[in-house]
């Protein structure tokens, strides 16, 4: 608590860190609000075998609008500036919560994740703000702080929605809405432009709506490089286990919104613990990419207890597994986002930030379709992947750097 409070005295509420945290913390809190509610919404329309199925693939349809959506946003963002496409960003949020909300029949609920997929913006954008006006020295504990507000976000959002699911599995999404529209007023009187006007981008392309050119472009930073393929196998094994998280507690542990809600609220605990706390003092004595390691290794060790719970479903056991999964979390989040905006020029951070959120979009697009073959099979196999991938990422972080090149170039 004491690392948020100074976060605080490092930008005030008056200034752009601070704006930019609230903006964190309602945008957490509100898509938060619905996921224990997901399984019993999808419900509704399918056949209980099937609940799995269908909760993986709307998510996924979700990041596929994001992919294409997210480099196309980030490149705006340098073009226009980070204000109006983070409140665009917003805009489309509310209306897919509610559209989501009225439901009334499967296709309305995709059609609701779909046209918020088409404006998921918001996360790279206050990302790249955050780039605009921090120095590269401080941006990995910014970063972590910022994680830590989005964590009181998750904490209580969970749980709210929780409790209004069960007066009725509507009722969260609308709050959702209303928190979303709230973070746009926000925006709107609150946030100053980050991005200087000598800084934006000259010119616009037709090559800024292919969601692979940013990509293309910001690979080519070596650096950047091994940090993609780290995040993207973390992002995956994450959405690999996340997407069917709330049917897993339903099927395994017979939870309902309320204790699904719960469980998550110890999730946003821990973030605040580990991004507010532990990330901000561990950074300076072993560097962003030994911990970025550090946090993968752990997160793995928190996927393989959480596999078990099928095997020993014991509520403290639980709680247990999610907090080894949440510390690793919170330790490699922070200091992967300070190695991918140190390695981006400072007039290519929108760019480099949809790009990170693109290739984001495709793990949690490809991570949710496995999961809803995987978890029929069998409910833990989910888990079992996002060990084997995190894994992975530790392997491919720890290819030595190479001098980076222009993103222009």
């Amino acid at each position: 608590m004491t690392s948020i409070l100074g976060f605080f005295r490092f930008g005030s509420l008056k200034g752009p860190v601070g704006v930019i945290a609230v903006s964190v913390f309602l945008n957490f809190a509100g898509f938060t609000l619905i996921i224990p509610v997901l399984p019993f919404i999808v419900g509704a329309y399918v056949p209980p075998s099937q609940v799995g199925l269908f909760v993986g693939l709307i998510v996924s349809i979700y990041a596929v609008c994001g992919f294409f959506a997210a480099p196309v946003l980030g490149a705006c963002s340098d073009r226009f500036g980070r204000r109006p496409i983070l409140m665009l960003s917003l805009l489309g949020s509310a209306i897919g919560y509610v559209i989501f909300g009225i439901g009334g029949a499967l296709w309305v609920l995709f059609a609701g994740r779909i046209v918020d997929g088409l404006t998921a913006g918001n996360i790279s954008t206050m990302y790249a703000c955050v780039a605009d006006v921090t120095a590269p020295a401080d941006r990995g504990r910014v970063y972590g702080l910022m994680g830590a507000v989005g964590g009181v976000g998750f904490m209580l959002g969970p749980v709210i929605g929780g409790l209004l699911g069960a007066i009725a599995p509507t009722a969260p999404l609308y709050v959702a809405a209303l928190l979303t529209v709230l973070n746009v007023a926000w925006v709107y009187l609150a946030m100053p432009e980050s991005l200087p006007a000598d800084r934006k981008t000259a010119a616009w392309t037709w090559q800024h709506l292919n969601p692979f050119a940013p990509l293309a472009r910001a690979v080519r930073i070596a650096t950047l490089r091994t940090a993609f393929a780290a995040a993207f196998l973390f992002f995956f094994a994450g959405a690999l286990m996340q997407s069917t998280m709330s049917v897993f507690l339903k099927d395994n542990l017979n939870f309902g919104p309320i204790g699904i809600g719960w469980i998550l609220f110890t999730v946003g605990v821990m973030d605040i613990v580990s991004q507010g706390v532990l990330t901000g003092r561990l950074l300076p004595l072993f560097g962003e990419r030994a911990l970025a390691g550090w946090g993968l290794f752990v997160n793995a060790a928190g996927f393989a207890m959480i596999a078990c719970v099928t095997l020993l479903p014991n509520v403290g056991f639980l709680i247990v597994a999610v907090t080894v999964f949440t510390l690793g979390d919170g330790l490699f989040q922070p200091s992967i986002s300070g190695i991918i905006a140190n390695a981006a020029p400072a007039d290519a951070q929108g760019l480099v930030q949809g790009a990170n959120q693109a290739q984001q979009s495709l793990a949690r697009m490809s991570g949710p379709l496995l999961a809803a073959v995987l978890y029929p099979i069998d409910s833990s196999l989910p888990c079992w992947g996002g060990a084997i991938a995190t894994l992975l990422a530790i392997a491919f972080l720890s290819f030595p750097s190479r001098a980076t090149q222009t993103v222009n170039g």
